[in-house]
């Protein structure tokens, strides 16, 4: 696996290394040894598969609260999604800057997400599934989130958006959930 380390600490691109022949290709998609190796200390407790059939659906931006913050190892396994998350670690020198990735089955890149940060995506194609491993059971009590359109952030969104939940739609705007430094 390659990793490559975005503009917000602990957040990497993960790109696979292929190994290739007639039959097709053969990748890792885990190594706790490699992921070590990067200052990642993740244990996988859990993983979810989100299901979406329409182009424009919007997911996020979630996070948990300490002490059930999560890490995550996202993967697009079928179709395209646009993949965005947002630093909320106070004393952070990314505090409150986002970035977004372009995750898509025929890349087979994937993004880890550290804890500490709010993380959405928006489908960009029908039929989108998108695979995520997670180091922190879901505890219900515990889910936070912040508004995908909050002024703050301003987030730039590819498509408008034609799905998205009554929950993640309410999140309060990030002033009123995570003071500024």
């Amino acid at each position: 696996m390659k990793f490559t380390e975005t503009k917000l600490p602990g957040a990497f691109i993960i790109d696979l290394e292929r190994r290739e022949d007639d039959r097709g290709f053969f990748a890792r998609v885990w190594c706790r040894k490699e992921f070590l190796d990067h200052g990642i200390d993740i244990d996988i407790l859990q993983g979810n598969l989100s299901v979406n059939p329409v182009p424009g659906t919007l997911r996020g931006m979630h996070y948990q609260e300490k002490p059930y913050g999560e890490a995550k190892l996202v993967r697009c396994q079928r179709g395209a999604i646009y993949d965005v998350i947002v630093d909320l670690r106070p004393g952070s020198p990314t505090f409150r800057q986002w970035i977004g990735v372009e995750l898509t089955a025929e890349s087979h890149r994937m993004l880890y997400v550290p804890d500490g940060f709010a993380h959405g995506f928006q489908t960009l194609v029908e039929n989108s599934e998108v695979n995520y491993l997670v180091s922190q059971y879901y505890t219900p009590d515990a889910g936070r989130g912040v508004r995908y359109d909050d002024p703050v952030l301003n987030i730039t969104w590819p498509l408008p958006v034609s799905r998205i939940s009554e929950q993640d739609k309410g999140w309060p705007l990030l002033a009123a959930t995570v003071p500024a430094e």
